[in-house]
């Protein structure tokens, strides 16, 4: 081990190392003789998670934002065909900011509308709250030229989704109503017009003068409606779909087939396929006539295979922590604690609008809904030399042991998230400690001294009692502070002497000064060395041989 150095590199050095203690104390908690604690989340916030993947921080769960599963569905579909070409989440918290995310619609609210919090949605943190007074609780106008709903886009296959809460479900409840006017072959106004309004409690579909031949002449009347009635006061998920090479249109209920018609010249499959054509004027209205909520309202432009109806993805969620500087190479983790439990904003569905809520503390995040969350951690020197793979990460057990080999001055977190077997409850991450011991340098030797000889001097000084040290370093030279000298046979300035606490340095010229310092290292061979003793000195004579 080399390692030379001026007095004012000593300085410099001193310097460093006060910068780093102070790091320390402001970022980390003691516990213990040379222990500390770095906190994630709680008041110390999730700046420091960089990569999150369906994941998001939730407020109200806890006195600090947790990470948890984000609420709703997360369509991450490659394509833009495959974006969906109208999504009104109703999450803005107030019925003025209701709009559509995807900018091809423009929104106007009733006065009677209103916003419902994260208690009674379905998805994410709101939803509609319709009056059913009669007014159209929603308007909503097409802006962009290829909107599903634009005058004169030809359209193929649709889909039509939404959340619904009825509180009756009473008999004339007009949930979606949309007309337009154009202009057929015959060159006659058409009005046209699709509706769903329930029925003796069930959701009953119309479509007039929506479809039409190949030729333009004939514009059957469609309808379908779901073959169980509706329970008030439950959720429901809805779907209307067209598959534009059958001409079936079909409506599911929570996933489940309930109606099918076909726009086709037989009525059945097989024939002409009529196709949707739109007109011009063309407004969709939500809730004109509806007592009850709505959530996360969307069409697409294409035909929805398998609707998704999980408040939180199935596939689950992760997090990853940016490179964490602990401040010393090779130091140990001790120990690593996450507190948290699950949630589920459960809102109107059973739990009269209450949050289910469960706080685990530091327990096993394993729980009896099949939700999970699972921590790993990973440590080294070179963090830029980690790759993707998964075995460079070790997975914490709550309260369990680290390997004793997970060193070093750079760590970095991860978090797996798994939602309920439901898909409806989702684990949450309130704090994350890591217990670590800074591998700090030892501290120099005591009591240095040196003896001047004939072409030598002769060196003392007390044993550092730190286990870990593993060694010392003589610094020489002509000069106060400088410490290049190369004339001792042992070699130049540094001399690595082991564990050996006393020396002769031979080879020294007589009648000058010379400088010593000297410093205690650590176990392993690429720590750097601790901060430098007392500086002593001798001049070699050959009198005093």
């Amino acid at each position: 081990m080399v390692f030379r150095m001026s007095r004012g590199g000593f300085g410099r050095q001193v310097f460093f190392w006060g910068l780093v203690m102070a790091g320390f104390m402001i970022s980390g908690k003691s516990y213990g003789l040379g222990e500390k604690t770095l906190v994630l989340g709680a008041g110390s916030g999730w700046n420091s998670v960089e990569k999150r993947i369906r994941v998001a921080e939730i407020p109200l769960i806890r006195p600090n934002p947790v990470l948890a599963l984000t609420p709703g569905r997360l369509r991450n579909e490659a394509g833009a065909a495959a974006l969906p070409d109208m999504i009104i989440s109703f999450d803005e918290g107030r019925p003025d900011l209701f709009a559509d995310h995807t900018g091809n619609y423009r929104v106007n609210a009733a006065a009677s509308l209103r916003a419902a919090d994260r208690r009674w949605a379905k998805e994410g943190t709101g939803a509609a709250h319709f009056s059913g007074e009669g007014e159209p609780g929603l308007t909503i106008f097409p802006r962009k030229p290829d909107a599903l709903l634009a005058p004169g886009r030809p359209v193929k296959d649709f889909s039509i989704e939404f959340w619904l809460y009825p509180f009756n479900a009473d008999h004339g409840e007009q949930i979606l109503s949309w007309t337009s006017v154009r202009q057929a072959a015959s060159g006659a106004s058409v009005y046209q017009r699709i509706e769903g309004m329930f029925i003796k409690n069930r959701l009953h579909w119309t479509f007039t003068e929506f479809f039409s031949n190949p030729g333009d002449t004939l514009h059957p009347a469609l309808s379908l409606n779901s073959i169980a009635p509706l329970v008030p006061q439950t959720w429901s998920h809805h779907l209307i779909r067209f598959d534009s090479d059958t001409g079936i249109v079909e409506y599911l209920v929570n996933g489940k087939l309930e109606g099918t018609v076909y726009a086709t010249s037989t009525g059945r499959e097989g024939g002409d396929v009529y196709r949707p054509v739109i007109g011009r004027e063309g407004q969709l209205v939500l809730g004109r006539h509806y007592t009850g909520i709505m959530d996360e309202f969307r069409t697409y432009s294409r035909y929805i295979e398998t609707p998704s109806l999980n408040r939180y993805p199935r596939e689950g969620g992760r997090v990853e922590t940016r490179f964490l500087d602990l401040g010393e190479r090779n130091t140990d983790i001790l120990k690593v604690e996450a507190l948290g439990g699950r949630f589920s904003a459960a809102g109107a569905s059973g739990s009269g609008g209450r949050i289910y809520h469960e706080y685990a503390g530091t327990g096993n995040f394993l729980f009896s809904d099949s939700s999970a969350l699972q921590l790993f951690i990973r440590a080294g020197n070179n963090p830029y030399s980690w790759t993707n793979d998964e075995s460079e990460w070790f997975p914490v057990t709550p309260r369990g042991e680290l390997p004793e080999t997970l060193r070093g001055r750079f760590i970095q977190l991860a978090a797996v998230f798994y939602p309920s077997g439901d898909g409806e409850t989702t684990p949450y991450l309130d704090e994350i400690r890591v217990l670590y011991k800074p591998n700090e340098p030892p501290l120099p030797p005591a009591l240095v001294s040196a003896a001047a000889r004939n072409g030598a001097v002769d060196l003392s000084w007390r044993a550092n009692p730190d286990p870990k040290v593993g060694g010392y370093l003589i610094y020489y030279g002509n000069s106060a502070g400088e410490y290049f000298g190369d004339d001792a046979i042992l070699g130049p300035s540094p001399i690595n002497v082991g564990k050996r606490t006393s020396i002769r340095l031979d080879g020294l010229q007589n009648g000058s000064l010379y400088f010593f310092s000297v410093a205690a290292y650590n176990l392993s061979e690429d720590d750097l060395p601790g901060p430098f003793s007392r500086e002593v000195s001798a001049r070699p004579l050959r009198m005093m041989e």
